[in-house]
C-alpha cells in the first residue's frame, strides 16, 4: 500500500468512492477518525489507510488531539480537478455551439 500509495495523485485518490464520502464529511467540520468511521461498513483500520492516502495527495491533513488525530479537508488542493475540468467544460461548449449552428441552419 505505501509503495502506490506514493504515486497516488489527487485524481486516484479521488478516483475511490469512500474517499470521496470522507472529504464530504470533512467539509461539514474537521472529525476524528471514529466520527469518520462510524459512517461506513469497513474497519476503523480501512478508513484510516483511506486517510492516509487522502493525506499524501494532501487532501487532508491531521493533528494530534490528546489521543485522536483529528482530519481536517483543504479543498483548495481540489484546484487541480477544477482546472482539469475547466478544459472539457470549453470543449462542450464549443462542441453545443456547433451544433446549434447546424441545427440553425438545417431550419432555415
Amino acid at each position: 500500500m505505501n509503495q502506490s500509495a506514493e504515486k497516488q495523485d489527487v485524481f486516484q485518490a479521488l478516483a475511490d468512492p469512500t474517499r470521496r464520502r470522507v472529504l464530504e464529511l470533512l467539509a461539514a467540520n474537521d472529525k476524528p477518525i471514529t466520527a469518520i468511521s462510524e459512517h461506513f461498513p469497513i474497519s476503523r483500520t480501512a478508513i484510516v489507510k483511506h486517510l492516509k492516502v487522502l493525506e499524501e495527495v494532501k487532501l487532508v491533513s491531521a493533528k494530534k488531539s490528546g489521543r485522536e488525530k483529528i482530519y481536517t479537508l483543504h479543498a483548495e488542493r481540489l484546484k487541480e480537478i477544477e482546472d482539469w475540468l475547466q478544459y472539457f467544460d470549453l470543449f462542450w461548449d464549443n462542441k453545443l455551439v456547433k451544433l446549434q449552428q447546424i441545427f440553425d441552419q438545417d431550419t432555415q
